[in-house]
């Protein structure tokens, strides 16, 4: 009896880590409170800024091809290349900037004429007041272009209900090495 007690006690403690770590309680009916409250919420506005660390080979990878075209490797654009990613997101572009979250989803290289990524992406926040909650979007990336410009299309934890814009800039792109560290800043409107 007593070992069933302190297995049952383990995981409760487990379950109310998890939901202190997140800082936000997801449960169906603390989201059916936080629903209800709504009407009298008032409407925040957060901005961010951190830097995307990507690493296209070597042992620390974090995007890995998944799908291809006929012509993906023929085209010079590289079209209808798909890939997967689970970037870290950082403080700073220096390599030992501390870790604030991970980027995670799907892009493809979508254009015949430039390079261009259609991308379906979260950012998932690993610490701070933000841990456990993401911000998504989906968007159309022209990373020829010096600045892009993206929407934000939702959230959950602290984000619920998000919306907003994403200005993006690539600061190291290595095409040899496929390193890439891109800079982030977001305006969020959420509640």
């Amino acid at each position: 009896m007593g070992k069933i007690y302190m297995i049952v006690l383990a995981l409760c403690s487990i379950i109310i880590s998890i939901t202190v770590v997140q800082g936000i309680d997801i449960s169906p009916e603390a989201v059916d409170k936080w629903f209800k409250k709504l009407p009298h919420k008032k409407e925040k506005v957060t901005k961010l800024h951190f830097f995307l660390h990507e690493e296209g080979t070597g042992v620390n990878q974090t995007a890995y091809p998944v799908a291809q075209s006929n012509i993906s490797f023929t085209s010079p654009t590289l079209f209808g290349l798909v890939v997967m990613i689970d970037d870290i997101l950082k403080v700073g572009a220096a390599s030992d900037s501390q870790i604030v979250g991970r980027c995670q989803g799907l892009m493809g290289l979508s254009s015949l004429e430039e390079t261009s990524l259609i991308m379906a992406l979260t950012f998932v926040f690993t610490t701070g007041k933000y841990n456990g909650s993401s911000l998504s979007f989906l968007a159309r990336n022209p990373t020829s272009n010096k600045y892009r410009e993206m929407p934000i299309v939702g959230g959950s934890g602290v984000f619920r209900l998000a919306r907003g814009i994403i200005s993006t800039q690539t600061i190291v792109s290595n095409a040899t090495t496929l390193h890439t560290i891109a800079e982030y800043e977001l305006i969020v409107f959420h509640y």
